[in-house]
């Protein structure tokens, strides 16, 4: 009899180790080393035979580059915009979806009203592990969705739905949650490194197999990173996090990871009692700003995916009284922020070594790009100076270390959504200038950090 084999896993990054040690050496992480035995995996593994594509074929034969089929995948439609927009235009065959988030957030409601629409179109099989049958009705009935047609099946053993899958054939499948899934020839208990892990890649390999769409639910941990192992990601085709405040009705939808679209679209909804509806236009939901004009305000243009979004960006610069003046950043990143007021020093002439800077992005949406620099510079000096910028004025622009304004990608569409929306002037960087004079705007373009304080 051959002897298991058994492999110690880190549950933050994946890393394993041959024996138990306390702390992991490649994520600093302490007493997350969890034992997996890899006898009955590899060889179960072994007999499974390879795909290849979609079409469940076994691989064998070595082709060329150019001899590979460039048919597009056809795309499935789930009856939200936004979700397809996030996926990259719908559903693809055969494709492995993940779906993370915050408890209350949303995932099972909006994965229940996309099931409840496909299942008028196409086979469907919902399964739940966490949750009953009677719980899951009683939510689509409080939702008024159509029922008749989806499949139900409340099950946390993988061999056992895949037995099912494989009888009714359907074309879409949700698990619901991957982390209270097992399989029998795993020895440790549902929710671990091995479990989460070997379930997901057999769902996965089945998937692609029958050319099946696959939703996995995945729950979150504290920090708000994906609970499981973080090799997880890498078996899935497209990973989303639906995030949302407890306070907010209002939830986005983001795509981390997709093999079929573009990566860090956003989708934005709206809960309400019959559900997650889509938001058509997001901007409208960020820009309720006051009636009348405050210091520290100004709204500039970022870009999400393939779409402008217009958000406002708040600063509130107040006199310190401790030794070290605070920057604190809110959907911003803090390093930058005090880079940023380093280059104002330098080349605007504003010192604020003694004053505490606070700035914010109002809607708690998170901005990494860097044409936010110039809209953060100019809300910062507006603050500090007590003076309001005008409400239909819009900024955006790359600040360098040495005061210069570099354009930025997109920057003509940035400045139709401005217009779009009302917007009577924006300040842009002279390269992102329009040549032909847009009617109602009026664009100025600035190349130095002076020239965009003279501007206001």
């Amino acid at each position: 009899m051959a002897k298991t084999k058994t492999a110690y896993v880190c549950t933050e990054c994946g890393a394993d180790y041959s024996k138990w040690q306390g702390q992991c050496t490649a994520c600093q992480a302490w007493n997350t080393l969890t034992e997996m035995r890899l006898g009955a995996t590899e060889k179960s593994a072994a007999a499974k035979p390879r795909f290849d594509g979609y079409a469940g074929k076994t691989s064998g034969r070595v082709q060329s580059l150019s001899e590979v089929n460039l048919a597009e995948m056809p795309r499935m439609s789930t009856g939200s915009n936004e979700l397809d927009r996030v996926l990259g235009g719908g559903l693809v065959q055969g494709s492995a979806v993940l779906m993370g988030g915050h408890p209350g957030a949303g995932k099972s409601t909006l994965l229940l009203q996309i099931m409840c629409y496909l299942a008028e179109k196409m086979p469907a099989l919902y399964i739940t592990g966490e949750e009953s049958l009677q719980q899951v009705a009683m939510r689509a009935h409080r939702l008024g969705l159509k029922a008749d047609q989806l499949k139900m099946l409340s099950e946390t053993s993988v061999e056992s739905i895949t037995q099912v899958a494989s009888e009714l054939q359907p074309k879409v499948i949700v698990i619901d949650s991957i982390q209270v899934m097992h399989m029998a020839e795993i020895s440790s208990a549902p929710g671990s490194v091995a479990q989460v892990r070997e379930s997901a890649a057999d769902l996965t390999r089945y998937a692609k197999q029958t050319g099946t769409v696959l939703f996995l639910v995945g729950h979150v941990t504290k920090d708000g990173s994906l609970a499981g192992p973080k090799v997880l990601e890498h078996m899935i085709d497209c990973s989303l996090q639906l995030e949302g405040s407890s306070d907010s009705r209002f939830r986005t939808l983001r795509s981390h990871k997709n093999r079929f679209g573009a990566v860090n679209e956003l989708g934005v909804f709206a809960m309400l009692e019959t559900g997650l509806k889509e938001v058509k236009n997001p901007s409208s939901i960020f820009l309720n700003r006051g009636e009348k004009p405050s210091p520290g305000s100004v709204v500039m243009v970022v870009w999400e995916g393939t779409r402008p979004l217009l958000v406002e960006i708040q600063a509130l610069v107040d006199e310190s009284h401790m030794n070290n003046p605070r920057r604190v950043a809110v959907g911003l990143e803090a390093n930058r922020l005090a880079m940023l007021l380093a280059v104002l020093h330098r080349h605007g002439g504003m010192h604020m070594g003694d004053q505490d800077v606070f700035v914010n992005v109002v809607g708690g949406v998170k901005v990494l790009e860097t044409s936010a620099d110039l809209a953060l510079l100019l809300a910062v000096v507006s603050s500090y100076r007590d003076r309001a910028l005008p409400q239909d004025l819009m900024v955006f622009g790359e600040v360098g270390l040495s005061g210069e304004i570099r354009p930025v990608p997109n920057g003509q569409e940035r400045i139709r959504e401005a217009a779009k929306h009302g917007f009577t002037r924006a300040i842009v960087p002279k390269g992102n200038a329009p040549k032909e004079k847009i009617p109602g705007l009026e664009v100025v373009g600035v190349s130095r950090l002076e020239e965009a304080l003279d501007a206001i």
